[in-house]
């Protein structure tokens, strides 16, 4: 397997609160992060609920050229990346750019951007054919996904691989495998990777209403994420980032530097199904699961705690509680189980990162997260998915998992270093 690749910084911007403390706060606390849609009227919507981050990207270093040219989900990376690098303790001019890599994940790109531009180069829709000449000088940046992964690498000085990763609401683990097997393979030093999205936009909003996937629980913001629950019926829309610092072990301890997590198994699936839906039995979960604890050489009641995709959907909540049957057996019984998702939303491509994060802090500080919200828990869904409130026990192997639109199944086994 060549080198072992271990997490040694860790940058999160999330609903919340701005920032890795903040959000773990938010996290161990059990306070939930969704309101009301504050970013356009959402009066028309079926669903106007959402996980909305209170970001000022001026105030976070960013000028008035980047803001301009940068879409918010661009905008949430590279402020994140930021951390990230801090916290790693690395310093740019200690690093060869071209052994520095950068991989980002993504599901919608630059959505928040294109949406605006429309309404402006459209005249509020009315015009059939656009008027380019009110179109910002960036307008092309927010039409290709790559940007993401471009502004990253420009502002930590990468110039080795550079890649985005689009697998809907895997991204965020799978451009994560994608930079462990750069790490494992010694094709980079370092790799900068994680994923961000900022999809909280009419347009984006109108595509989940129309099948119906988020929650009409529009009085009760608070609770309106509910994974797991007797009375959930749809996830809630947010946005975020978490981003990376990735480097071998050997290299790690060479430098004295702090190891949050090694990454020791990475598999993902398609179940080839459905667009939306998923088989009862989760049997292609079930494999990604299997092959990620193998890949790992973690036996099943090595898990200490599972970090859920937990979308809050009926179909979901009950295709991943069927895989972790399936995958771990009789352990699954007896691991915790919780969805994050329950306090800072479903932000699609960068929550697969942002679960990572989670997971890496729950190693860190020996503390599983609870499950907000999960108060009458559906007979189906009958597995330990602490409610309420988090609990401290040891925590030194964690399965986190993701499941996204077209079939995607990612599995990913973090686990502490001595």
């Amino acid at each position: 397997m060549g080198h072992r690749a271990v997490i040694t910084g860790i940058g999160v911007t999330a609903p919340g609160g701005i920032g890795t403390k903040a959000f773990w706060n938010l996290l161990a606390e059990g306070r939930t992060a969704t309101r009301t849609i504050s970013f356009f009227d959402p009066a028309p919507f079926r669903s106007r609920v959402a996980a909305e981050i209170d970001f000022d990207p001026e105030a976070h270093g960013l000028g008035p050229q980047e803001i301009r040219r940068m879409d918010r989900g661009a905008q949430l990376a590279v402020v994140t990346a930021a951390e990230a690098l801090a916290d790693s303790g690395l310093e740019q001019g200690d690093l060869d750019p071209h052994r520095v890599g950068v991989t980002v994940g993504t599901a919608v790109g630059a959505t928040m951007g294109l949406d605006q531009e429309y309404r402006v180069v459209s005249d509020g829709g009315r015009l059939d054919l656009v008027d380019h000449a009110y179109a910002v000088p960036h307008l092309y940046d927010y039409f290709v996904p790559s940007s993401f992964a471009k502004e990253v690498a420009w502002s930590t000085g990468a110039e080795g691989p550079a890649t985005v990763v689009s697998t809907g609401c895997t991204s965020g683990l799978d451009a994560v495998g994608h930079a462990i097997e750069l790490v494992r393979d010694g094709e980079v030093d370092v790799m900068i990777a994680g994923a961000s999205d900022a999809p909280i936009s009419p347009i984006t909003v109108a595509c989940f209403d129309a099948i119906k996937a988020t929650t009409a629980r529009n009085d009760d913001p608070e609770h309106a994420s509910r994974p797991f629950d007797g009375s959930r019926n749809g996830f809630v829309l947010g946005e975020g980032s978490a981003m990376f610092v990735i480097e071998s072990l050997e290299r790690a301890r060479r430098r004295g530097a702090h190891i949050y997590a090694e990454i020791a198994g990475f598999a993902t699936r398609c179940n080839a199904f459905h667009m939306t839906g998923l088989r009862p039995d989760g049997r292609e979960m079930a494999e990604a699961i299997s092959r990620a604890m193998d890949e790992a050489r973690t036996d099943p009641a090595d898990v200490d705690y599972i970090n859920a995709h937990g979308s809050g959907t009926k179909q979901n909540d009950r295709h991943e509680t069927a895989a972790f049957k399936r995958s771990l057996g009789e352990h699954a019984y007896r691991a915790p189980v919780s969805s994050i998702k329950s306090m800072v939303g479903h932000s699609l491509g960068a929550i697969g990162s942002i679960e990572i994060a989670a997971s890496a802090l729950a190693i860190e500080y020996d503390l599983v997260p609870p499950t907000a919200n999960l108060h009458t828990p559906d007979p189906e869904c009958d597995l330990d998915y602490v409610p309420l409130t988090a609990r401290e026990q040891r925590t030194d192997t964690v399965l986190t998992v993701g499941s996204g639109f077209g079939g995607f199944q990612s599995a990913m086994v973090l686990r502490s270093v001595a």
